[in-house]
């Protein structure tokens, strides 16, 4: 039997949930593929390369297992990477190229990330985790919640997630004013806003949220100097990355009650270490990135991802 007519060795990633056999019929691979699903994630690189040299295929969730130049060199026998989501930064798409490796990539809606945004905001703005906990305790209301109708929704970024969680917030009769570096008056407008500066952002938001794509000019948008312009009983919200913030600052302002509350999905290492601050700090609000965590959402990365797996196999098994 030739090498072309084994069963192709699967990988599939941090499936946290164990949603990826569930959620796509992977039987079209049957007697051409075995996949092997992993749950956990390894952020050590030696022990990643040993536990995935033997794979030929690689299906991954976006951004949560690098795949740096360094790590493709030391996997000889991998051909095909498959990445939930329509770009992944954490994979080295060039020297994937160069060692003969196919990237292939899935469908992708923004509008599980819109959805939890406003959970965030929500549930931060009503106090809805602590009421919670009272309320198992038997205790009644214990707090006292802040209204959001009249109150100010900066966007920092107001692209597709950042334009819809715009437009929800004015349809919640918030005044919405945004910023981004390439803003225009005209851009704002188009998205239900008012643009302003970014200082003028900072200093009128109630609620600041940030939509903003992680890259070199990005990293670190928001330092120190620039928490400290936020109101003292403001609200800040990250579902799009955690470097975007200096997270060290935003640590200090928390700490410092210099900003009231943080509303956090994403973080500078992701799983978020054990003994993090953002895990103890009483006016943190965190999830475990779970902004594009939803069924329908998953339904389409696996499902195109099984397709992806299946045009490779056939256009190998074509070339045999």
């Amino acid at each position: 039997m030739s090498s072309n007519n084994k069963p192709v060795a699967v990988a599939v990633l941090d499936d946290y949930q164990g949603a990826a056999l569930r959620l796509a019929d992977w039987s079209v691979l049957d007697s051409r593929a075995t996949v092997t699903v992993f749950n956990d994630h390894v952020a050590d690189t030696d022990a990643l390369v040993e536990r995935l040299k033997d794979f030929k295929v690689l299906c991954v969730m976006r951004e949560r297992t690098p795949l740096p130049r360094a790590t493709l060199e030391r996997l000889p026998k991998l051909k095909l990477i498959v990445s939930t989501g329509a770009r992944n930064a954490a994979i080295d798409v060039a020297a994937a190229g160069e060692r003969g490796i196919a990237v292939a990539f899935t469908g992708y809606t923004s509008a599980p990330t819109i959805e939890m945004t406003w959970a965030l905001i929500l549930a931060a703005s009503r106090h809805v985790v602590a009421e919670n906990l009272a309320f198992r305790r038997g205790a009644w209301q214990q707090g006292v919640g802040v209204g959001l109708a009249g109150k100010t929704l900066g966007v920092l970024g107001l692209g597709r997630v950042g334009g819809a969680v715009a437009k929800v917030g004015a349809l919640l009769g918030m005044k919405v004013i945004a910023w981004s570096p390439n803003m225009t008056p005209e851009r704002a407008a188009e998205g239900g806003a008012t643009a302003v500066s970014k200082q003028e952002l900072l200093r009128q938001s109630d609620v600041l949220t940030v939509h903003m794509v992680l890259g070199p000019k990005t990293r670190g948008l928001l330092g120190a100097g620039d928490l400290a312009l936020m109101k003292t009983s403001s609200l800040l919200v990250n579902t799009s990355r955690g470097p975007l913030i200096d997270e060290a600052a935003l640590v200090s302002a928390l700490t410092s009650r210099r900003i009231a509350m943080a509303a956090l999905d994403v973080f500078d290492v992701e799983p978020l270490p054990a003994d993090h601050p953002f895990r103890s700090l009483d006016n943190v609000l965190g999830t475990p990135h779970i902004g594009y965590v939803a069924d329908d959402l998953y339904r389409t990365f696996f499902g195109d991802t099984v397709k992806a797996v299946d045009a490779w196999l056939v256009e190998r098994a074509k070339s045999a």
